[in-house]
């Protein structure tokens, strides 16, 4: 066994609407054991909407655990049964009002790997048809229509902060102009 820890026993501590968490011991690869604490997510998606003047649709809302408003791209947990490709188109509409008639999946990330089980999926999508918000009754946002260059360079020079934002405006732009 080289690299891997194999869980001897789990306790749920906690069961939450977002995400629950264990207390598991871990049998180490030396043999000795080791408490592990482990957030269990289940999962989400986030999506970069590139409207035809090449501005992405970006989501402005406040996050309570920051204490400020926070600029992303559209994002959203994944529910029981629903496939990521399902839940971003549902998250873009519901958050953008948009469907879109191109759908490009960028790959996925493990944002914090030593005690969350969450795995976002990324996507692009272009070709963009404008409808209606549909927000969840806890959710209030502003959408900004930031050119894409500009969010390359707000990511490199620190303005865009959130994680997942990052990587997904990254890999569009790489998309759109360095792999061409």
């Amino acid at each position: 066994m080289h690299l891997e820890e194999k869980t001897l026993s789990s306790e749920e501590i906690y069961n939450g609407k977002i995400f629950k968490i264990t207390r598991d011991m871990a049998l180490l690869e030396n043999g000795e054991e080791a408490v592990r604490e482990v957030v269990h997510h289940s999962g989400g998606v986030t999506v970069v909407p590139i409207n035809d003047k090449n501005e992405v649709l970006m989501v402005k809302q406040y996050r309570y655990p920051h204490h400020k408003a926070i600029l992303e791209i559209p994002a959203g947990k994944l529910e029981k049964n629903e496939t990521h490709y399902q839940c971003g188109k549902r998250e873009l509409l519901e958050e953008t009002g948009c469907t879109c008639s191109e759908y490009k999946y960028l790959g996925e990330i493990i944002p914090t790997p030593a005690y969350v089980s969450e795995v976002i999926h990324l996507y692009m999508a272009k070709g963009l048809e404008f409808s209606q918000q549909n927000l969840d009754s806890d959710e209030f946002l502003d959408i900004e229509k930031i050119p894409l260059e500009k969010a390359y360079r707000m990511v490199m020079e620190g303005e865009i902060t959130d994680s997942k934002t990052q990587i997904g405006i990254l890999k569009a732009y790489c998309m759109e102009n360095v792999e061409k």
